[in-house]
């Protein structure tokens, strides 16, 4: 045979039993610093992927969908005839032999194996200077792209830092545009990026979705800073506020409104608030010039 199915399930199901004692003996040791730390979670990280991706080929060759373990169990694992038990047994050894020249890392797991130098790599992780290792946040290109926008306003990088997420402070024709949408999506990549690197033993999907049920939560009871009321029907004065046309350079910004905020805006000044989407867009914005 070309490969032992068998011999394969055993060398995987030793790859786990590697994999936790690995992180296991990681874990048990105490880092030295907060650097030492993060390697520690991002090697521990790195070993957990493996146990799943091995686990995955295990439950692969348990379905057996070609047959192969099947075929090879009862060609290798019944009772052969007397004759036939020396000629199958060198048979079997030869397979098992092959599969070890083929497959050096399968190898018996000894508790005298020596880790360390598995344990003691460092993994590649890309931080910026001011980020100094994850410590600190790198919101350079978030305040440039705020400062220099239509709803952002000029300020020192330090109070930047300390008012990014205060976002209710925009009025909300400012948060219709494509432009602020862009803006939340380069800071939600951005902090899902650096947590990824800093938190990587987290379940970042479980927190996201935690986040997600808690919102939904604030925004039907109107408790969303900012957008109080809005999931309620209510509306504030700053929601019915008219469109700022100074605001918007193109037609298609003015689109991103959304046809109910342009009718708003166009009935607001005494015009026909009928049309397609495109067409509100359009009659609005002639009234720039």
């Amino acid at each position: 045979m070309a490969s032992s199915v068998l011999e394969a399930t055993r060398a995987a199901h030793e790859d786990l039993e590697r994999l936790d004692r690995l992180v296991v003996r990681e874990l048990q040791r105490d880092p030295a610093n907060a650097r030492d730390r993060l390697f520690q979670s991002h090697r521990v990280h790195h070993m957990l992927d493996l146990v799943i991706s091995t686990s995955d080929k295990l439950v692969e060759i348990y379905e057996d969908k070609d047959g192969a373990r099947k075929d090879e169990i009862s060609t290798h694992l019944t009772a052969p005839v007397q004759s036939d038990i020396f000629p199958k047994y060198y048979e079997r050894l030869k397979e098992i032999r092959d599969y070890h020249r083929r497959n050096h890392s399968a190898r018996f797991i000894s508790e005298t194996d020596d880790y360390e130098e598995l344990l003691k790599e460092e993994p590649a992780i890309e931080f910026t200077g001011e980020e100094a290792f994850g410590r600190y946040l790198d919101l350079h290109e978030l305040y440039n792209e705020f400062i220099n926008s239509k709803f952002g306003s000029l300020m020192e990088y330090s109070a930047y830092v300390g008012t990014f997420a205060q976002t209710e402070k925009i009025s909300h024709s400012l948060k219709a545009t494509r432009q602020y949408k862009e803006y939340l999506e380069h800071i939600l990549e951005y902090l899902t990026s650096f947590m990824y690197r800093t938190e990587p033993l987290q379940d970042i999907d479980k927190i996201f979705t935690k986040l997600q049920s808690e919102f939904e939560e604030q925004w039907a009871n109107g408790e969303v800073p900012g957008w109080e009321n809005k999931g309620t029907g209510k509306k504030s004065e700053s929601q019915e506020s008219a469109v700022d046309l100074d605001y918007y350079n193109t037609v298609e910004e003015l689109v991103e409104l959304g046809p109910e905020k342009l009718k708003e805006a166009l009935t607001a000044r005494a015009l026909k608030g009928g049309g397609t989407v495109q067409q509100r867009a359009k009659r609005l914005f002639l009234l720039k010039f």
